[in-house]
């Protein structure tokens, strides 16, 4: 066992995962966060305590010569008053993928990259292999509806000491080159935040550190190019049930509980990979038909009330577009409304961003634009949403940004009818599933259409 480890930011997705797996190899885990100081309740900040961090402010004084390392993600900014003690105290700084992959160094290691997509597939990944019996160790960026609950986060499982694990890696900082996993699915390859040439690149070279297989989605392998893993692309089209979407696979049909057509290809994607490791096409078909979903991924939080409220996580074009489409039911309106997750990500994408929800959003449709998540430090804010506002307007979008979360909320109970589906989006912000959560309250007296 390891003695003290502080983690930096430790409420965001991938930190707090990652907080929780070092809970299992260290004595004592401290956490800070900007959102701790201020004051905010957050369900993760309690799961976390329950888990065995220990939460603490975030002014450096956690962190003193005895403390092991302090981990950081790439949104922890020079500044941070963690990084001054570090310093001070000659403690080293850690990234966080360095950590997870040095935890998960000698394991059968499963990852699962890609630009879009790759949270679900990590969770539908870890779901079967648990219903299979394989018991794997599961890192994920985002919690598993069915392993959340009071004092669980729902992001790690923490499984036997022979069996795989599971590990989402991220390609928005390029750490997923931390990783030389023996199996990578790789879901898609587009634009996000860097230029697509960078991004091919950058999973090229990703590619090429995989040691025998990558299952990829269409028009993946092309991309790659010859590797020295094996290449198992799948391609298929997703067609439209009572329930949702299914697909082809293997002489049967692959339906899951989530909406949209780019989860039946998620669901491809990891039922593919548990075939590879040698399980049954119809065991792993059945356990994916019980997977429950990931929080903030399509995940619907009212209950069953006269208003679809639905959290999710969608940050870059694909991702927006994606769950907009998912949601546009003849006859209900989509009430959706965004917060930019940094001001470079805006920057650079945003063209293809007013594209997209240019493309996606209907005449009868409506859209905030919340201001962009400001994280301090020295970032370049001279572009905000209310740029890509401006574009909208010019495409005929009906869009308007809301200044804050109360503002937002008091706009959508202006506009809100029996019938609509309000859409909240965005990634970094936990106050964004708070925010829906409370917007299903609000809207739950209303009548429904039928009533």
């Amino acid at each position: 066992m390891g003695g003290h480890i502080h983690v930096a930011g430790v409420a965001g997705v991938g930190m707090s995962a990652l907080a929780q797996a070092l809970c299992w190899t260290h004595d004592r885990v401290s956490g800070s966060d900007r959102l701790l100081d201020r004051g905010h309740s957050l369900p993760v900040l309690d799961a976390l305590r329950a888990s065995g961090v220990k939460l603490v402010p975030q002014d450096g004084s956690a962190v003193n010569a005895q403390t092991e390392a302090v981990v950081y993600s790439t949104a922890i900014e020079e500044g941070n008053p963690d990084f001054a003690a570090a310093r001070r105290a000659g403690v080293p700084l850690r990234h966080r993928a360095a950590v997870l992959a040095e935890l998960a160094k000698g394991k059968p290691v499963l990852a699962v990259a890609g630009t879009a997509g790759k949270t679900t597939t990590t969770g539908m990944l870890g779901w079967t292999l648990e219903q299979l019996g394989a018991d794997p160790t599961v890192i994920n960026g985002g919690a598993l509806v069915d392993w959340a609950g009071p004092g669980r986060v729902g992001n790690v499982r923490r499984g036997k000491a022979d069996a795989p694990w599971v590990v989402e890696v991220d390609e928005s900082d390029r750490s997923l080159l931390n990783f030389h996993p023996a199996w990578s699915i790789l879901t898609n390859i587009s634009q996000d935040h860097f230029t697509l040439a960078e991004v091919q690149d950058l999973f090229r070279t990703y590619a090429a550190q995989v040691r025998t297989g990558i299952v990829c989605g269409a028009g993946v392998g092309a991309i790659l190019g010859t590797q020295q893993a094996q290449i198992v692309e799948m391609a298929a089209q997703p067609e439209r049930t009572d329930d949702g979407f299914a697909v082809a696979w293997r002489g049967m049909k692959l339906a899951g509980r989530q909406p949209g057509a780019h989860n039946a290809l998620n669901a491809l994607l990891a039922a593919e990979q548990c075939a590879q490791l040698g399980y049954a096409p119809e065991k792993i078909a059945a356990a994916l038909g019980r997977f429950g979903g990931i929080q903030r991924r399509l995940e619907r939080v009212d209950k069953d009330g006269p208003v679809r409220v639905v959290d999710e996580y969608a940050h870059n074009p694909a991702k927006l577009a994606a769950a907009w489409t998912a949601l546009s039911v003849p006859g209900r309106r989509i009430l959706g409304a965004w917060r930019p997750h940094g001001y470079g990500p805006l920057r650079a994408m945003l063209e293809p961003l007013t594209d997209a929800l240019a493309g996606v959003c209907r005449p009868n449709d409506r859209l905030w634009l919340l201001p962009v998540y400001d994280a301090g430090g020295t970032a370049d804010r001279s572009i905000r949403s209310d740029a890509l506002a401006t574009r909208l307007q010019d495409r005929g979008i009906a869009v308007e940004v809301a200044e804050n979360l109360d503002a937002l909320g008091a706009a959508m109970m202006r506009e809100v009818r029996p019938g609509d589906t309000i859409l909240v989006m965005g990634a970094r912000d936990p106050r964004l599933p708070v925010f829906a959560r409370d917007m299903a309250a609000r809207t739950a007296g209303l009548k429904k259409e039928n009533e």
